[in-house]
């Protein structure tokens, strides 16, 4: 897949097929948006995802932006993988807010990318002061002899997907819900960073897995997870939060790995399936914290089943 950061000078002479929005965690709606744009390609089109860097809150109230599901390289790794032929990834700044949605239209999407069809979600909103809707869409580009498709953001049965959905699902520590909606587990990955290194000493070493600072975590507390690492998976323990029995502050995560030897010191950790074991708390000595780790090891060595 090829990845731009900036549109052409001119239209390419080969027509897109382009899907458009921030796809943020790439639920099934936007499973569905990517879908319908593969299948509405001619021969001898190309498919495009027209996306942001950031949310565009960042840019219209800057402070009042989400918590991103995904980061950007976790969105753009799900494009190529859902099989489309380019992404384009822009900075929503001055030039795009400004734009009515008429010239976003003609000047963006026809103009720059030769579009013959644009697909989005139902809701999708455009242009200066989201004047545009699919409604005014699919009449000007009508016009122009151009498509729009408007993906319904419900599933089967009816229910609701959306991206603000699943951060309240995460945020309130719903990871089935979450998992559910997005058609896929959560996930966190980074590097593995150096730490206080406590873990070795309590006789369960872990892993700080340092994150981009835009990723939503769940509540603070101590999750199942599997964690992958260089092609292979590891069931496990991850701790979010502050470690308030070492009087700590800055919120890490950390992961305990069931059945690994070894160092991860700069190898990346992808970690997924968080079910919720128990709320973060301190312990009057590394004794009782000890113990209860022991007793958390346990839910992974034999999970509870319900």
């Amino acid at each position: 897949m090829k990845i731009s950061h900036v549109l052409p000078e001119r239209p390419p002479e080969r027509a897109f097929v382009v899907a458009i929005g921030v796809f943020d965690g790439f639920h099934l709606g936007h499973r569905a948006i990517v879908r319908e744009a593969l299948r509405l390609r001619r021969a001898g089109e190309r498919t495009a995802v027209f996306t942001f860097r950031e949310h565009p809150t960042a840019f219209l109230r800057p402070g009042q932006e989400p918590p991103m599901i995904a980061t950007l390289e976790e969105r753009v790794n799900a494009f190529a993988r859902a099989g489309i032929d380019e992404t384009y990834v822009l900075s929503f700044d001055a030039s795009i807010a400004s734009l009515t949605p008429a010239q976003f239209l003609d000047d963006m999407l026809i103009g720059r990318l030769n579009a013959r069809a644009m697909v989005v979600g139902a809701n999708f909103r455009f242009g200066h002061k989201r004047a545009g809707d699919v409604a005014f869409a699919a009449t000007h580009l009508g016009r122009h002899g151009r498509e729009m498709v408007a993906v319904p953001n419900t599933l089967d049965g009816g229910e609701r997907v959306s991206s603000t959905r699943i951060r309240a699902a995460i945020q309130a520590g719903d990871l089935e819900s979450a998992d559910r909606l997005l058609g896929a587990s959560y996930s966190v990955r980074g590097p593995v960073a150096f730490g206080a290194g406590r873990g070795h000493d309590l006789g369960y070493p872990t892993a700080n897995v340092a994150v981009d600072g835009t990723k939503l975590l769940p509540p603070d507390g101590v999750y199942r997870v599997t964690g992958r690492h260089d092609g292979r998976d590891y069931l496990g323990l991850v701790s979010i939060g502050s470690n308030p029995t070492f009087g700590g502050a800055a919120r890490t995560i950390e992961a305990w790995l069931l059945d690994f030897n070894g160092a991860l010191y700069g190898e990346e950790l992808s970690l997924r399936d968080f079910r919720f074991v128990r709320a973060q708390r301190r312990f009057d000595s590394a004794d009782e914290l000890v113990a209860q780790m022991r007793d958390d090891a346990a839910t992974v060595k034999f999970p509870t089943i319900v």
